[in-house]
């Protein structure tokens, strides 16, 4: 199928004046999966590369073997940061308390412990920039994104302030990430490739 017969099969949502809400994702009919609200807009995800879909895979796999009973990993499942910001990251690890019943759709913000981002060329900005801002404003205490270096990946990892409500940096990890926080991890980054 050529692209303006794509445009013309496919009737675009036309946004309200005040922009899209969270609740919105969840009406709208016919969105491509994995779709986020960042600022009232709809943001569509590019086909990923073999390089993120296999370091998601990674990460997630790894993580469930490394949390706790309390806590749960979830893989490209959306949290609520606020009333036009709705975003998925990659992985979540959240308090077992968010979770009330198999028919949700979202997690409140308040309940993540960690966001993982892996960077694609499409989502670069939004994962580098407006990502984390969103994620800090929301208090999310943990943030690691995941860059690719070669195929190899590199993950730089982030802790909130709380004295200034912005993220620092704790460290970047090359070969072996190891933190203590938001519970004891240890991943051999080498296996990721």
């Amino acid at each position: 199928m050529e692209p303006e017969d794509i445009e013309s099969a496919y009737r675009w949502p036309i946004p309200p004046t005040v922009g899209w809400t969270a609740d919105d994702l969840d009406l709208l009919p016919d969105l491509p999966p994995h779709t986020e609200l960042i600022d009232g807009s709809l943001v569509f995800r590019s086909p990923q590369t073999l390089f993120h879909m296999r370091t998601v895979s990674f990460i997630n796999y790894r993580l469930e073997a490394l949390i706790p009973p309390r806590l749960e990993v979830m893989r490209e499942f959306t949290i609520d940061i606020d009333r036009h910001n709705r975003l998925e990251p990659d992985v979540i690890v959240v308090d077992e308390a968010a979770i009330q019943s198999m028919e949700q759709t979202r997690l409140p913000a308040e309940f993540v412990r960690l966001a993982v981002e892996v960077v694609s060329l499409d989502s670069l900005p939004r994962d580098r920039h407006s990502k984390p801002l969103k994620y800090a404003r929301a208090e999310i205490p943990h943030l690691w994104r995941v860059e690719n270096d070669d195929g190899r990946a590199v993950v730089h990892v982030y802790e909130l302030d709380p004295a200034t409500q912005a993220y620092v940096a704790t460290g970047i990890f090359r070969d072996r990430l190891e933190v203590s926080v938001p519970c004891g991890i240890d991943l051999d980054l080498t296996a990721a490739r």
